[in-house]
């Protein structure tokens, strides 16, 4: 498998179309996709599981190869269902049918393995070795040594709902020569849904919850905008510019605010040409950085950012958890311990540890442990108060901290460090 993936890579970088690549979805990727997938997860609409799938593994594989040879295997629609968004609205989630988890996993492996080497610096989002806390990073460092006095904030509107699929064949048959390959990949774009037992074509977007969704994305907006800023926009500006994007979510930092109005308006066509729209409500342009000591701010992978000083006066950027997490966070928190009421404190404590760990890995960045603690004195309310209502006695704060002392909750700490490069 090594090998392949040697063979893969060897073409990609010298930029020779990659052949034959339909071979490499094979028996022993197939199994490792299978030993990837985690058990209790939600089913498609074949209500197949992880354990019963692997029952008759090696028949089910090789079953699975063969109608792939003859062209007769056509990915299920996936299952739709909803989960909150941020804003109080939904956000729609496929999730497919077990088998296709298994080849679209093995395809998106490959498309990685073909398009890391071509993947721009500017671009963090589900990359292998790449994280959110590099973006922050990057930003912070622009900021803090670059002549950034502008950010232009922006917003795709429903980005993987209009991912144009023409277009994105065309992408990828740019460097893909398998037509094969690319047809399954197709069938995965045209599967459509199935909502209240009743099934939706779908003539553009990406899979969402599909393993190749995320690989497909980063696809799409590498040739419509990482290559478009990088190599048609920055070389025509007077003066610096960085982009930095996560997924569907990008900053770009400007020297001259003039210049970032321009980008702005040919941003919008750019985007317009492939299907895609500014969110105009939530896009604008801001003066932000050293020079400039505003008092704007704003928000990037859940973290606002904010012009700052140090303890002797020096410029800074700050960070904080963005408004609206900081309330989504408190206010989950709180709807959980409510619910878990009757479960034995010193589970309730080890449970909710799990989760504030989870929220100070993301979180946990330098500047941000006072914030966290906000955080950390909320959890102890809201599990005191609901410890007070449920006890038959009245408990004193005394012996709420001795209870706390045999099991403590999880104290927040500086878990990335996005000061220095070499991290």
């Amino acid at each position: 498998m090594e090998n392949e993936r040697k063979d893969i890579k060897y073409y990609a970088q010298r930029n020779i179309k990659v052949e034959n690549l339909i071979h490499f979805v094979n028996k022993e990727r197939l199994k490792e996709q299978h030993r990837k997938q985690q058990r209790n997860k939600a089913s498609g609409i074949d209500k197949m599981t992880k354990d019963e799938y692997g029952i008759s593994l090696e028949d089910n594989i090789e079953n699975l190869i063969e109608r792939m040879k003859k062209f007769s295997y056509k990915p299920l629609p996936v299952r739709r269902t909803y989960i909150p968004k941020a804003n109080g609205k939904l956000r729609p989630l496929g999730i497919p049918a077990y088998e296709d988890k298994l080849v679209q996993g093995v395809m998106a492996d490959i498309l990685n393995e073909i398009y890391e080497c071509k993947f721009l610096e500017c671009s963090y989002g589900f990359r292998p070795k790449r994280s959110c806390h590099q973006a922050i990073r990057e930003i912070n460092q622009r900021i803090m040594i670059n002549k950034v006095n502008y950010i232009l904030d922006c917003d795709i509107k429903g980005f993987f709902d209009n991912v144009d699929h023409k277009w994105l064949m065309k992408f990828l048959e740019h460097d893909i020569n398998d037509k094969v390959f690319l047809r399954y990949i197709n069938r995965f774009l045209i599967s459509g849904y199935m909502e209240d037992m009743k099934y939706y074509e779908t003539d553009k977007g990406t899979p969402q919850g599909g393993l190749i969704s995320p690989i497909l994305a980063n696809v799409y907006l590498h040739y419509v905008l990482d290559l478009f800023f990088e190599k048609y926009i920055k070389p025509k500006l007077k003066g610096e510019a960085y982009l930095v994007r996560y997924a569907d979510d990008f900053i770009i930092m400007f020297q001259y605010e003039n210049e970032a109005k321009q980008v702005y308006q040919l941003l919008i066509k750019r985007l317009a040409k492939f299907g895609l729209k500014m969110e105009q409500d939530k896009t604008r342009i801001l003066p932000f950085g050293r020079f400039k000591g505003t008092k704007e701010t704003f928000d990037f992978l859940g973290f606002m950012h904010y012009n700052g000083t140090t303890r002797n006066g020096k410029y800074t950027v700050g960070h904080k958890m963005s408004k609206k997490k900081k309330k989504l966070k408190q206010q989950a928190i709180t709807k959980w311990i409510k619910e878990h009421r009757a479960v034995k404190f010193i589970e309730i404590i080890k449970l909710l540890n799990k989760k504030l760990i989870g929220l100070y890995a993301y979180y946990g960045i330098n500047g941000m442990l006072i914030e966290l603690y906000k955080i950390y004195y909320h959890t102890l309310y809201a599990l005191g108060s609901s410890i007070f209502r449920r006890s038959q006695r009245k408990l004193s704060i005394k012996t709420f901290n001795k209870i706390l002392k045999r099991v403590p909750i999880a104290e927040p700490k500086i878990y990335k460090d996005i000061w220095y490069w070499n991290i």
